[in-house]
């Protein structure tokens, strides 16, 4: 097999491409990696390196610090599920275009976190004009999971230090700690001294993502819960009652869940075929979920890719979202890792459950 380039550079205007790829040669069955891919010039690239794992991390000796409950996100959450329950028993009762906007409403927020603060703002993975920033902004807002700058910042440690105490939601600590009950407790000092390390001098200087910070509350209120609760009351004069319990309330918690699952059932659950000394796996419901962020072993080995997955838009709407949205142009210089260096890469560090498909 002829030699490749560390990084080939395909571009084609507004949808450019970027794939990753390494030398790589073949006798008789075996696929090896001729030269392994260096991530620390695949992300230079793309101007950062904080979202590669650092090996380097030791838990600090002495007594571990005390678990500190935050109450006020406790009572919030509670209350937060339990209008959901109540949103599920109103769904008989609901026209057919609240459920319909419900979902829409679904997609847009999920569509604001994983194109928008993860794969956009978290990893670099593609570029986005300023109308997409501003789309995926107010999407984000929808979403009330955290403001554009927090979310790449803890996303970031989360990549940095995977499972580690410096993790915000180490799933070493268990299923629950890390679908939701990191937000319920204080979080471990690690997470806070490595957040302050890390240079997001790229979210500072996004003026979109700091206008965003800078009135979120407000952009949540409207978003969130103002937008959702008013538009089918107003045009096909729904419930009050079930435009706020439905599109609002339960599609939000819906939508926490969603994203919360990547975080425990896609760490625990699943097969690992790009490298079984991490903890991620690959788990098809959740992507179903969470618009194909599920494939959490690919994610976790190759972090710069925009498609989170090998398999394109299989499972993965904001894959389609995002290839759309350079086929008119708003996006484009796509993040993609070859189809050698990641036959290599199962190869060398898999499960061997690739082989079964």
């Amino acid at each position: 097999m002829p030699a490749h380039l560390l990084q080939e550079e395909e571009f084609s205007s507004a949808s450019s491409t970027t794939t990753v790829t390494s030398r790589v040669t073949k006798n008789g069955n075996v696929i090896m990696e001729k030269d392994l891919l260096n991530h620390d010039d695949v992300a230079a690239e793309r101007g950062m390196v904080d979202d590669l794992f650092d090996e380097t991390y030791r838990e600090k000796e002495g007594p571990k610090p005390p678990l500190r409950y935050v109450w006020r996100n406790i009572i919030l959450m509670s209350l937060l599920h339990l209008g959901a329950i109540i949103g599920l028993t109103l769904i008989p009762s609901a026209k057919i275009q609240t459920l319909a906007w419900a979902i829409l409403c679904f997609v847009l927020s999920a569509l604001g976190i994983t194109a928008g603060s993860h794969r956009l703002w978290s990893h670099r993975s593609y570029k986005a004009t300023l109308p997409l920033r501003i789309f995926l902004t107010i999407a984000n807002s929808m979403a009330f999971q955290n403001d554009i700058y927090e979310w790449a910042r803890d996303h970031r440690v989360h990549h940095k230090f995977s499972e580690t105490h410096a993790d915000p939601h180490n799933a070493m600590r268990g299923y629950f700690f890390s679908h939701m009950a990191w937000l319920l407790v204080r979080k471990h000092p690690d997470v806070i001294e490595k957040g302050q390390k890390l240079d997001l001098s790229d979210l500072k200087a996004d003026k979109v993502v700091m206008f965003q910070r800078r009135y979120y509350k407000p952009s949540v209120v409207l978003l969130c819960f103002t937008l959702p609760t008013l538009v089918p009351w107003y045009f096909w004069d729904e419930s009050i009652i079930i435009s706020f319990f439905i599109p609002a309330i339960l599609r939000y918690t819906l939508g926490l869940n969603a994203t919360w699952l990547v975080n425990s059932a896609a760490h625990m659950f699943g097969n690992r075929p790009y490298d079984q000394n991490i903890n991620p796996r690959e788990n098809p419901l959740v992507s179903v979920g969470a618009l194909g962020e599920g494939f959490h072993n690919y994610h976790h080995t190759f972090p710069y890719d925009y498609s989170t997955s090998e398999f394109g838009w299989r499972f993965n709407l904001t894959t389609a979202f995002i290839d759309l949205m350079c086929l008119l142009g708003l996006a484009s210089d796509r993040k993609k890792v070859s189809k050698e260096v990641i036959l290599a890469r199962k190869m060398r560090t898999g499960d061997g459950s690739h082989k079964s498909g």
